[in-house]
């Protein structure tokens, strides 16, 4: 058994309930974000491309995309291991190339809760989707 499967299991295994509603807080934030992102894509892509250049307007795309299916498929339980590690690549470029160069103050909260979520992110990495998810489902329903 290699790393990874042992670190699945023990995230299976030790998974408390309440866990499962911080998940789906966690769907329901990223979901939103894609959500602002689709409405204000001119302004995210000014922003984008002041800093990135092309890579810019390409990328605001694949986030704004990542981040509505991600927050479904988070919210709901489903591949929530793979949803978390697409999402964590996006949550690092906002955390250390986008939101701190306003600083660590206290007034920056966009810096502070895009740190929130990719610490929860890495979190629903590990510990997966939880007793109250469609992966749990589907593993219990399997042979019906």
């Amino acid at each position: 058994m290699n790393m990874i499967h042992k670190l699945e299991l023990w995230g299976d295994t030790h998974h408390p309930v309440w866990l499962d509603f911080v998940r789906i807080f966690l769907g329901v934030i990223i979901l939103m974000k894609g959500i602002y992102f689709l409405n204000n894509s001119d302004a995210v892509q000014a922003v984008m491309e002041s800093r990135f250049g092309f890579m810019g307007w390409m990328s605001i795309h694949y986030v704004a995309f990542a981040h509505l299916v991600g927050g479904v498929l988070i919210f709901f339980g489903l591949l929530t291991r793979l949803a978390a590690a697409v999402q964590i690549p996006i949550l690092i470029g906002a955390v250390f190339f986008v939101n701190i160069t306003r600083g660590l103050s206290a007034v920056n909260s966009e810096l502070w809760l895009s740190i929130l979520v990719l610490l929860l992110l890495i979190l629903f990495l590990v510990a997966g989707s939880g007793p109250l998810s469609l992966d749990q489902w589907f593993k219990t329903h399997k042979d019906r």
